[in-house]
């Protein structure tokens, strides 16, 4: 398990200092009733918000607190954060009860997301300062947060594909159902999304996956959209205390 530690950690960019930090964050309510990952995510939860207020209060000071708040949810959503747990494998490293683990928890979005916000609780009470936790937020969220457009952000990918090729007269993205893996009430999609020829460039594919077919789709859309966008349009960055001795 410590080699498994030691890649996610260069994943991260970060190295703990007491590694009990992040296995608690690692660790799903499943295995411990009181050992568990809920209130490293409760602290997590609370930077990460902070820490995407923080930049986009500074990136868009024009902009009211009811938009602002949107563009937070956006970034901060389920969906978004599981993005980034699967930049990591994070499902790879997830310590879980032998019932959730054979129903595939380890790909549930939901468990993906709530993990992130615990790894970021646990760098915190491992020591690392707020100024370098901005830093490494902002660099994993990457143009998803420094280049985020305060209109087309709040679409999702799908209807911002599909607008961006009928602005062009351009035939409408056709999305393909690849695989489904999983039992019937916890099945895993990934889908290809196949993007039609435009002036000087030609047809393209991009892949997703989701515990649902619409999140599949949405992330292949993302996808597809970082190849036709320029980045500036993209929308989608006290001392410790071991948790031996409390958390």
């Amino acid at each position: 398990m410590t080699d498994a530690l030691a890649r996610l950690q260069r994943t991260i960019g970060y190295q703990f200092q007491d590694l009990d930090w992040l296995r608690l964050a690692l660790t799903h309510r499943s295995v411990s009733g009181r050992r568990n990952n809920e209130r490293l995510e409760f602290l997590g939860d609370g930077l990460l918000n902070f820490v995407v207020a923080d930049s986009l209060f500074l990136q868009f000071p024009q902009e009211d607190e009811g938009r602002l708040s949107r563009l937070r949810a956006t970034l901060v959503r389920q969906d978004s954060l599981a993005i980034i747990a699967r930049e990591w494998s994070l499902g790879d490293y997830l310590v879980m009860g032998s019932g959730e683990l054979k129903s595939g928890g380890y790909r549930r979005e939901s468990i993906l997301s709530d993990t992130v916000e615990a790894v970021i609780g646990a760098m915190h009470r491992d020591g690392e300062p707020l100024p370098a936790m901005m830093t490494h937020i902002q660099r994993w969220y990457g143009d998803r947060l420094s280049h985020i457009v305060v209109g087309d952000s709040l679409k999702d990918p799908k209807s911002r594909l599909q607008e961006w090729l009928q602005a062009r007269r351009l035939e409408l993205p056709q999305y393909e159902v690849l695989s489904v893996t999983g039992e019937a009430h916890d099945q895993f999609f990934c889908v290809r999304c196949d993007v039609p020829a435009q002036a000087g460039q030609p047809a393209f594919s991009t892949e997703g996956s989701g515990v649902s077919r619409r999140y599949a789709e949405q992330e292949a859309a993302n996808a597809a959209l970082q190849r036709l966008l320029p980045p500036a349009k993209l929308g989608l960055r006290t001392g410790p205390t071991s948790p031996s001795s409390g958390q």
